[in-house]
């Protein structure tokens, strides 16, 4: 297959790249910090795309179909987050998140839908999160826009299925992956916040969970799987037992039993 996958410079999306470019496909990879020059020893082709410019999107599908006539399949993997409260998160930094975890799928499913619609085939991999099922004190712009995923995805899917077009939403949970240069913290996250004993306890136990994560290459082995499947599922959820308990506890319990649990995880601060 001629596969698409952006923000595959680092984190999941690279080790999604990798475990595509094990299985035999053509990997076509977006990242804003790729030059699209010099040869490549891994048999990716690698191209610059900024998934929150238009020029940039177009520029890159223009240049993908030279490298690599037609696409079989895309992979949504561009995302950043940040850290902070709901209170003193700007407007313009929920934009900012919003513009790339979101928005930025839209566009580039928006330049390769009448590809695949011509064609009568094609499949569509948006990565959501747990994020995108449940909340977590501090992420509220990332559980947003990938909340928003979520129900993009299922439109996505009832609209296109009639081209031949599948759609699937990959669920991760924690994975030792990623760079904190993805990690940001909000401007309005200083040493005066009323919520910084909150935030330290909350990011402290985010960054645990993330060093102590699920292995990113065994991701990838798995979306592999799912995609190399003539029908893909609609959800691929990957993720520890505790986070699976998570999101059915999240589904079955009264909204403020839960939001307890979540509160005395991330939030409680431990008396020694």
């Amino acid at each position: 297959m001629i596969i698409y996958i952006t923000g595959a410079s680092s984190g999941l999306g690279l080790h999604t790249a990798q475990a595509m470019a094990r299985h035999g496909h053509t990997v076509v990879a977006g990242a804003r910090s790729f030059d699209g020059n010099g040869p490549s020893d891994d048999g990716i082709i690698r191209l610059p795309l900024d998934v929150t410019d238009p020029r940039s999107v177009e520029a890159f599908v223009r240049r993908a179909g030279e490298a690599a006539p037609g696409v079989d399949c895309v992979i949504h993997c561009a995302a950043f987050l940040m850290l902070g409260s709901c209170e003193e998160t700007t407007v313009e930094e929920y934009a900012r998140v919003l513009d790339t975890d979101f928005l930025g799928m839209v566009r580039v499913n928006q330049a390769l839908l009448p590809i695949m619609r011509k064609q009568e085939h094609g499949k569509i991999v948006m990565f959501s999160s747990i994020n995108g099922l449940l909340g977590i004190p501090f992420q509220s712009a990332y559980t947003a826009a990938k909340h928003a995923v979520e129900g993009y995805a299922e439109c996505l899917q009832m609209e296109t299925m009639d081209f031949g077009i599948q759609v699937c939403l990959v669920e991760p949970g924690d994975h030792r992956s990623g760079s904190d240069s993805y990690r940001k913290h909000t401007a309005g996250m200083g040493e005066n916040s009323p919520y910084r004993v909150m935030f330290e306890r909350g990011t402290g136990v985010i960054h645990r969970d993330e060093t102590n994560g699920s292995d990113p290459d065994r991701l990838g082995e798995k979306l592999a799987a799912a995609v190399e499947r003539k029908r893909m599922p609609f959800r691929v959820r990957i993720a520890s037992a505790d986070q699976h308990l998570a999101v059915f506890l999240h589904d079955l319990l009264p909204g403020f039993l839960n939001n307890r649990i979540l509160h005395s995880y991330y939030l409680k601060v431990r008396r020694k």
